[in-house]
């Protein structure tokens, strides 16, 4: 007797052994037709797998998470066995799924074209369109090695010999083409519908090694429904729209370049933005507390020794080593002159250890807590150069850092009031839809169990406290203390973390630093680690892939511009002008002999927001013509009024902030 519990909490009981595929026909035909896999006893399995004895059993859909992924699994191995049709020569190394999609690496001496992509796509519609069954079989190790040996797969049978001793080694039939995979798969090829599409070609190396052969890798996306996958495609062309990086030549706001990998060069317009998203958190996070304190780049490698980074973090770090001379006096000069002494210094990769020697200058009281350090630190990390991408992913970027040095009993309300403060930036910059993941303790990691233990109730105790509801993100800590991590959802539906909140009981301890408590004794302050932008060339990118380039007014580099229809308005034109730098706004002077259509074109591709259009009747009567960003109307206004309404329109939220306490 096999009794099988339904996720409802029925059972069913069966008098032999039976299928998933069985039971899912036992449910109903529909069900039994929408199946795709089954997951037995918390393990994902195919549905033709027996179940032999009691378990709890839940039929996997295409509605499923599951069920997406593994309808992408199975598209990378539908696109596998099209390439072996189309290219026997190749090998097929591995193709796992991604976020969105799959991809398939693959090693052949003749790379793919983007006409290859349009043929293999092809062959996989009849592959899906033959239905052919996927069957799972089990091999002993030598017959799987002679199999793949004989196919001249040296890839799947360098893979198999990594396998450890005594583990089944499970492959996949469909038709002609058999893989190695732990599975589990769709029933059939034909369970993959049409809703797919392959995107794109890349180079990557066998095991991600840069020692080791370079491979070509397709990538492909998969959806349950082909509307599914019609609206990926539209956001990605929407994404595309709003890339940063060319919104950032058209609106002349930065630009890279080798002779500086990874970092940025601000031109005066994204400067001026950058300095106005600067300048708002200056304010708030003064408004708020926060001291805000500028510290050394370039650090002795013995700080970050003491503080664990150069084990955790080393291979990300930029260092120097450089001949120290004495004289000046640090080293005492020898016999036959100055001594020289090698030292090693590194580029902060973070300003952790940093704040915690600015913490320690003095005795600290517990009076004296919580104390709020700020800074907006400039920080390098080494990326590698097929990891860099824009503003995005840098190696020279500014953090928006902050660590609030506390007592443990203060954690719930520092959490509180930074989660508020946090929420409440977000909100002006027009992000409202933020997930909050909880990560906890990681398999590599600083201090004790019992410590992460106090740290992990800490924080769940302050996360309750803020009323937020969290996503568990296991093993995704700091290596120092578990974290809310903070993800905004932008207007495309992209997700993007941000922000990020991480108690430290750790670092205070091994940068030994203290306070003196309520009983006269020592003890060891709580660090909070915490940014709300994260970096600021990050966020900015963001910012403007959410906007597309049309910042609100406050944000807006060029806020307005002055544009004449002909020259007999110049002279107006200036007196414009100059109205609206009275009033405080970044404006722009447009005098070109060029026709109006032209400038407003032109205007209109760097996203200015306003344009104050002047001809001869408007110098004449003393009035403007407004022109929006994206409007066709324009609105004819008197000077004064169409310079008060764009003053009040431009004044930044943290201006509002203040004048509305």
């Amino acid at each position: 007797m096999v009794a099988l519990t339904l996720p409802d909490g029925s059972v069913r009981t069966y008098d032999k052994p039976v299928t998933a595929a069985e039971v899912a026909a036992d449910i109903g035909p529909g069900l039994a037709k929408a199946a795709l896999a089954a997951r037995v006893d918390g393990e994902l399995r195919d549905l033709s797998r027996v179940i032999e004895g009691d378990a709890p059993i839940a039929i996997v859909t295409a509605k499923d998470g599951d069920g997406l992924e593994i309808l992408r699994h199975d598209a990378a191995h539908v696109m596998a066995e099209a390439v072996k049709e189309l290219f026997p020569e190749t090998q097929v190394t591995i193709g796992p799924i991604i976020e969105n999609g799959f991809y398939y690496d693959f090693a052949r001496p003749t790379p793919f074209t983007p006409e290859d992509l349009e043929t293999i796509e092809a062959r996989m519609a009849e592959i899906v369109a033959r239905d052919e069954t996927i069957g799972r079989e089990v091999w002993d190790r030598a017959r799987a090695i002679e199999f793949f040996k004989g196919l001249g797969e040296d890839y799947k049978t360098q893979i198999i010999d990594e396998l450890p001793e005594g583990e089944d080694i499970t492959v996949y039939r469909q038709g002609d083409f058999v893989d190695l995979c732990r599975g589990p798969h769709l029933p059939s090829t034909g369970k993959l519908g049409k809703a797919f599409k392959l995107m794109k070609l890349a180079g990557a190396y066998w095991r991600g090694d840069s020692r080791n052969e370079m491979l070509q890798r397709i990538y492909g996306t998969a959806w349950a429904t082909e509307k599914d996958l019609k609206a990926h495609l539209h956001m990605l062309e929407e994404a595309e729209r709003r890339d940063h990086r060319r919104l950032g030549r058209e609106m002349d706001l930065f630009h890279l370049q080798d002779a500086a990998p990874g970092a940025v060069f601000w031109h005066p317009k994204g400067w001026t933005l950058y300095r106005a998203v600067r300048e708002y958190m200056r304010g708030r996070l003064r408004d708020a507390g926060y001291d805000e304190v500028n510290t050394p780049q370039l650090v002795d490698r013995g700080l970050w020794e003491d503080s664990g980074h150069w084990e955790k973090f080393r291979e990300h770090m930029f260092v120097a080593e450089v001949d120290e001379k004495s004289g000046a006096g640090e080293y005492e000069a020898g016999e036959d002159g100055p001594e020289t002494q090698k030292r090693m210094l590194a580029l902060k990769p973070m300003n952790c250890p940093c704040h915690v020697q600015i913490y320690k200058q003095g005795t600290k009281s517990y009076r004296d807590l919580p104390l709020r350090l700020a800074e907006f630190g400039s920080c390098h990390r080494y990326e590698p150069s097929g990891a860099l991408h824009g503003l995005m992913r840098v190696r020279a970027f500014v953090q928006d850092d902050a660590h609030i040095f506390c007592t443990e009993e203060q954690i719930t309300s520092e959490s509180q009031a930074f989660c508020d403060l946090l929420l409440s930036i977000y909100k002006d910059f027009g992000f409202e839809d933020v997930i909050v993941k909880f990560a906890d303790r990681p398999n590599v990691r600083a201090g004790s169990d019992d410590t992460w233990d106090r740290a992990e109730a800490a924080l769940q105790e302050a996360t309750n406290a803020t009323g937020l509801e969290t996503e568990l993100n296991p093993g995704d800590g700091a290596f120092y203390g578990p974290k809310l991590d903070f993800v905004l959802r932008d207007a495309i539906g992209r997700d993007w973390q941000c922000g990020t909140l991480q108690v430290d009981f750790v670092l205070p301890e091994r940068l030994d630093a203290v306070y003196v408590g309520v009983d006269g004794h020592k003890h060891r302050p709580v660090m909070l680690h915490r940014a709300i932008l994260g970096s600021f060339e990050r966020f900015l990118g963001i910012l403007i892939e959410n906007h597309a380039g049309r910042l609100p007014l406050w944000l807006s580099p060029t806020q307005v511009v002055v544009a004449t229809i002909t020259n007999d308005a110049d002279d107006y034109a200036r007196r414009v002008h100059g109205a609206v730098a009275a009033a405080g706004l970044r404006g722009v002077l447009d005098l070109r002999n060029e026709k109006i259509n032209f400038k407003v074109r032109e205007h209109s591709v760097a996203k200015v927001p306003a344009l104050l259009v002047v001809g001869a009747r408007e110098a004449a009567d003393g009035s403007v013509a407004v022109r929006r960003l994206g409007g066709k109307a324009q609105e004819v206004l008197a000077l004064e009024e169409a310079v008060a309404r764009l003053k009040e329109e431009s004044a930044d939220p943290l201006t509002r902030r203040r004048q509305d306490m």
